[in-house]
């Protein structure tokens, strides 16, 4: 059984991640407006990403037979700058969710709470890949600078980006 300390502190972060859903939409919706619709994909697939790991504490919280606390999410941004601004605004905001987990991830262990422990490692793990593929993107992106065609290349790529569930673009 999970603490309610524990509990609520899942339950903050199940509303983070919902955050990070509406946050990556809007980052879709941005990258779009730009006609860079490969980012925009890419921002899709972070949107549903985002949307799984809130199911997934979501589905833990219940199996725990925890109180699930779903709160308003924030309204997100609309305007990140340039596709490099937009990607820098992704990596910052991934470092602040690492950050959370991590702190999760100790309190977990310090109230020896394997359990939920487990669960945040995934989490951990998930984040390390999180930070590594953004990060490659912004030096794809400052490689080509204000490249026209530099750009379109990287967006281009940006677009091959396949569900690794289903295989198939957002």
């Amino acid at each position: 059984m999970i603490s309610k300390k524990m509990a609520k502190a899942l339950n903050e972060q199940l509303n983070k991640e919902f955050h990070s859903a509406f946050l990556y939409l809007s980052m879709s919706a941005h990258c779009s407006k730009m006609d860079l619709n490969g980012a925009a994909n890419w921002f899709l697939f972070q949107y549903q990403e985002e949307q799984q790991h809130a199911t997934r504490f979501y589905n833990y919280l219940i199996e725990q037979d925890a109180i699930i606390s779903l709160k308003t999410i924030e309204k997100p941004e609309r305007n990140f700058g340039t596709l490099l601004e937009t990607f820098q605004s992704s990596l910052e905001h991934e470092q602040m969710m690492t950050a959370t987990l991590n702190e999760l991830s100790n309190k977990a262990l310090n109230k020896k709470d394997h359990a939920t422990y487990n669960l945040l490692q995934w989490f951990v793990n998930e984040q390390v890949e999180e930070e590594a593929n953004v990060g490659e993107i912004i030096s794809k992106l400052k490689l080509v600078k204000d490249d026209g065609y530099g750009i379109l290349m990287v967006d281009n790529e940006l677009g091959q980006r396949v569900s690794a569930s289903t295989g198939s673009t957002a």
